[in-house]
C-alpha cells in the first residue's frame, strides 16, 4: 500500500540557509530511491524558515529503507541545533 507523508520543518532564522542546503540534498538524493513515488520541498511564502515536504512512497518497506539513508541520518544530525522543533510527520491515506 502506498505512503503519503507530509513533514512541516522549521528552521531556527538563523540557520535557515544552512537547513535548506540540507534539505535540498535529501531531494537529490530521495529521488533517486527506486521506492520514491514522489519528494518535493516547498518554502513558505509567509514564513520563509518553514518548509515542508510532500512525499508519495511505494510502500512502507521502502519509506524505511529511505529513513535509514545516510543523507536522512544527516538531517537528523541537526534537528536538535538548527530546527525550532522536532518535525512534524503527517502519514495519510487518501479517503
Amino acid at each position: 500500500m502506498k505512503i503519503y507523508l507530509t513533514a512541516v520543518i522549521k528552521a531556527k532564522e538563523e540557520h535557515r540557509n544552512e537547513v535548506l542546503e540540507v534539505l535540498q540534498n535529501m531531494v537529490k538524493e530521495t529521488r533517486k530511491e527506486e521506492a520514491c513515488e514522489l519528494y518535493s520541498l516547498h518554502q513558505g511564502t509567509d514564513h520563509k524558515n518553514e518548509f515542508v515536504f510532500y512525499e508519495i512512497w511505494k510502500d512502507e518497506t521502502g519509506l524505511e529503507q529511505h529513513n535509514q539513508q545516510s543523507y536522512i541520518k544527516a538531517f537528523g544530525a541537526i534537528v536538535d541545533e538548527k530546527l525550532q522543533e522536532a518535525p512534524q510527520i503527517y502519514k495519510t491515506n487518501i479517503i
